[in-house]
């Protein structure tokens, strides 16, 4: 009897440790939140990215107020438009900048929006003309030994 009692709570504990993995599954991959009210639907262009992906928040001093719902490849212009899906009940000045973002340790990229001071709001099918792309850390490790590697070279120029 004790055998049984004791296989009985090792499957329950395996059984919940398997539907903690899937929870954490579904919060990474944006699988949980849904927008439940309307909303209406503006893009923007960015240059670079990154790792940004479809049903990433878009957010506005930290709360989401809607979803990437597609990224596409313009290929006259060269750049990403990406398409938003934004609630209904925030709105945002026609000059509001749209930048891609990371949060998190596991680097979860996400669009920030920052409200201007234009008197008119956005409306649906808008484009955001206001937009800063994805860092790239290896760019920018990049430019910093290139940086220093010129400084360098100064130097030895100098002393000569």
């Amino acid at each position: 009897m004790e055998r049984s009692t004791i296989d009985l709570w090792v499957g329950i504990f395996v059984v919940g440790g398997i539907a903690a993995l899937m929870a954490l599954a579904m919060k990474v991959g944006n699988l949980t939140s849904t927008n439940i009210g309307s909303t209406y639907t503006v893009s923007a262009y960015f240059e670079n990215i990154g790792g940004l992906k479809p049903r990433a928040p878009v957010k506005s001093a930290g709360v989401v107020v809607g979803r990437v719902s597609d990224i596409a490849f313009d290929d006259e212009k060269k750049e990403a438009l990406v398409t938003m899906n934004v609630d209904t009940k925030y709105h945002f000045d026609r000059d509001t900048n749209a930048s891609i973002l990371t949060s998190g340790l596991l680097g979860e990229q996400y669009i920030g929006l920052e409200a201007g001071g234009d008197t008119e709001m956005l409306k649906n099918g808008d484009k955001i003309k206001l937009t800063q792309g994805a860092v790239v850390l290896e760019k920018l490790i990049s430019q910093f030994l290139y940086s220093k590697a010129s400084e360098g070279n100064d130097k030895k120029e100098d002393t000569k």
